[in-house]
């Protein structure tokens, strides 16, 4: 099966998520192709990957419609991973087939940024946007034709971010119009936005004793895709999304609707559920709806707060709010508060600050529970524990 698609992330989420896709539909009549996946910075889970000749499993557990789900799978949609630090001639290789189609990022929002180490000679690149455009160069120069980029860092307008930052770089390096020209024209450059929450597996998983990858997964997953599923005169097994016939992947005109609905319902119930559930002592999100003072005050927050200063700007808001609510109380995820604490302040700024102002304007009044959260002095919440602790997906 040919590798068409070169996967920027090694992380528990796009093993979850693409990783998992891709193999689902490798088993039926619509494949999607072989993984190259790469990691950025480090090498042990490259090497951990072919190690285990690139098979590992991903656990779908949780609540559906209110039943239960659990459910594992052997991924094997990756042909091998390579490490950037030490395999980038092969990275441009594979940069270079003909079979390539897309390329896939997940390198947090940290990723999508530049570096002043960043030179046109390095081997390799130090940010991934100069990685990137190294690569689209090397394919340029080979004569392939344009791929699709599909970024799923949680930024508003990913792709269109991403493509500035390798034009801007782009320009400092000097490359020539042509170049430059089939990097904007030639290559898609698609605003994606997911969702779904991973989560290591619990230290007493039987599983995890066997496989190093092991990481477990919610059953809800989306992928929304901003544009038409297929290119002018295309098909979609031509569009440069392998996975696009996947049932979570969605295409649609405009993902802002979608981005505030995630942003402030699903990320903004978790940053609230640090202020409020984590000076408690209380330690998982699971634990917090589990417990009888926390639970309904969430449910204000959602119905009487959130839902009502955007419903009309976020489709399905109460929807989404209320499959939140499930989601969140999933029995088999441990998603650590201390891990969302991370960067809060930043987080109460983005997340839920924009609601508070919002439902002052419209409303004419201050809800009680976001002036509840947002009054309290920077830095209150407990959480010195949590910033040697790595963040996991959905946070």
């Amino acid at each position: 099966m040919n590798e068409t698609i070169l996967q920027f992330g090694t992380g528990k989420f796009l093993r979850c998520f693409l990783d998992l896709f891709a193999e689902e539909l490798n088993r039926g009549p619509n494949p999607a192709g072989k993984i190259v996946a790469v990691q950025s910075t480090g090498t042990e889970r490259a090497r951990q990957i072919n190690r285990q000749q690139s098979r590992f499993h991903a656990a779908i557990r949780g609540l559906d419609g209110g039943q239960v789900v659990d459910q594992t799978f052997e991924v094997a949609s990756i042909s091998r991973a390579l490490a950037a630090a030490n395999q980038w001639e092969q990275i441009f290789a594979a940069a270079r087939s003909d079979a390539l189609v897309c390329v896939v990022s997940n390198t947090t929002e940290a990723g999508l940024v530049l570096d002043p180490a960043d030179k046109p000679d390095a081997i390799p690149p130090v940010s991934f946007p100069a990685k990137l455009l190294a690569l689209l160069l090397t394919r340029f120069e080979a004569g392939g034709r344009g791929l699709t980029i599909l970024p799923c860092e949680l930024v508003e307008r990913n792709a269109e971010r991403l493509l500035n930052l390798v034009l801007e770089l782009a320009a400092r390096w000097r490359v020539g119009d042509k170049a430059t020209h089939w990097i904007r024209h030639a290559c898609s450059w698609r605003n994606t936005l997911v969702d779904r929450i991973v989560s290591a597996p619990r230290a007493d998983d039987p599983l995890a004793a066997r496989d190093p990858l092991l990481a477990v997964a919610e059953p809800f997953a989306l992928w929304l895709i901003e544009g038409k599923a297929t290119e002018a005169g295309g098909a979609t097994s031509a569009s440069g999304i392998p996975v696009a016939a996947h049932p979570a992947v969605e295409f649609v005109e405009q993902l802002e609707p979608y981005h505030l609905r995630k942003v402030r319902i699903l990320n903004g119930a978790h940053t609230a559920l640090v202020a409020k559930a984590l000076p408690l002592g209380i330690e998982t999100v699971r634990q917090a709806l589990d417990d009888a003072r926390i639970r309904p005050w969430l449910e204000s927050l959602l119905f009487e707060e959130i839902v009502p200063a955007i419903a009309d700007r976020a489709e399905g808001a109460e929807a989404f709010a209320r499959r939140t609510l499930e989601r969140l109380a999933n029995p088999f995820l441990d998603h650590r508060l201390a891990d969302i604490a991370l960067h809060h302040d930043t987080k109460l700024s983005t997340r839920l600050r924009p609601t508070l102002e919002e439902y002052r304007a419209r409303f004419g009044r201050s809800p009680k529970i976001l002036a509840e959260i947002l009054g309290r002095p920077k830095g209150a919440v407990p959480v010195n524990d949590c910033l040697n602790t790595p963040r996991r997906s959905g946070a």
